[in-house]
């Protein structure tokens, strides 16, 4: 079975999609496939159907859609070739157990646990001052993600806490990508993502910071000196805050250094 829910959800089962239409069917399936291989308790799955609220019929409606599921599952099995070992069914995938349903994809591939080791891969090359490699497999793991997790879901709540989770591990990724590409020397390349970047996240500091060390290493000090600015005048506005040390500390090596004597980043 291969799992994607960095962006739109298809899960398939011998390359023939499994995902229904149906609203809550999909949230069922797409919550299973984020906690691939781990018990998932149907609290959970009613909580993520019906909130706060969930009707009487709970239990019985979420054992329906587990049997939808579980149709689709065995539609797709069928289509599969005959091998050695014994074939599995759709309750093998679909699994039921005395907590709850655990979805088995099988070691089938799964975008957010190869998410999860090329990045924790990338962090040990950055560790390790292997930036290259550092870039190389941080870019790959990026690459992964074709829109918002679960993009096409109406989420509920444990669905939402999913997906910021998996988005604030991108945004984690994404950043230290970018100090290893600053670290290279890539600053005139980074510029224009940059650019983008810190207007998407107007109140991200640590981008601001990188968007300000390659304006500056760019010639650019001007402009470095405008994203503190707007930034600080966002924070104060909105949140009441100012830059944090670190920030701070980039404008004031800015305004008193030239771009040689400026540090890598982090």
């Amino acid at each position: 079975m291969s799992i994607k829910v960095l962006g739109a959800l298809d899960v398939r089962e011998n390359d023939v999609s499994v995902v229904p239409t149906a609203r809550k069917p999909r949230q069922v399936l797409a919550l299973l496939a984020f906690h691939a291989g781990q018990v998932v308790a149907p609290d959970w799955l009613a909580e993520e159907l019906w909130g706060d609220k969930p009707p009487r019929s709970a239990r019985t409606t979420l054992q329906t859609y587990v049997l939808q599921l579980r149709e689709r599952i065995a539609a797709a099995l069928e289509q599969g070739g005959s091998g050695d070992a014994p074939p599995r069914t759709a309750k093998d995938v679909l699994v039921t157990t005395p907590g709850g349903y655990l979805l088995d994809s099988a070691g089938g591939a799964d975008d957010v646990r190869a998410f999860e080791s090329l990045t924790q891969a990338g962090y040990r090359a950055m560790e390790d001052g292997d930036f290259a490699g550092a870039a190389r497999g941080l870019r790959e793991a990026l690459e992964l993600w074709t829109g918002p997790a679960f993009a096409d879901v109406r989420a509920g709540r444990r669905l939402q806490e999913a997906a910021e989770q998996l988005e604030e591990a991108r945004l984690c990724a994404l950043d230290r990508r970018i100090e290893a590409d600053l670290r290279l020397g890539r600053h005139r390349e980074l510029v224009a993502e940059l650019t983008v970047l810190v207007n998407r996240y107007p109140t991200h500091e640590s981008l601001c910071g990188q968007y300000m060390l390659a304006l500056e290493r760019s010639g650019r000090r001007s402009e470095a000196l405008e994203a503190y600015r707007r930034l600080r005048t966002t924070l104060v506005r909105d949140l009441g805050l100012e830059p944090a040390a670190e920030l701070r500390r980039i404008q004031r090596l800015i305004l008193t250094s030239g771009p040689d004597e400026l540090p890598g980043p982090g």
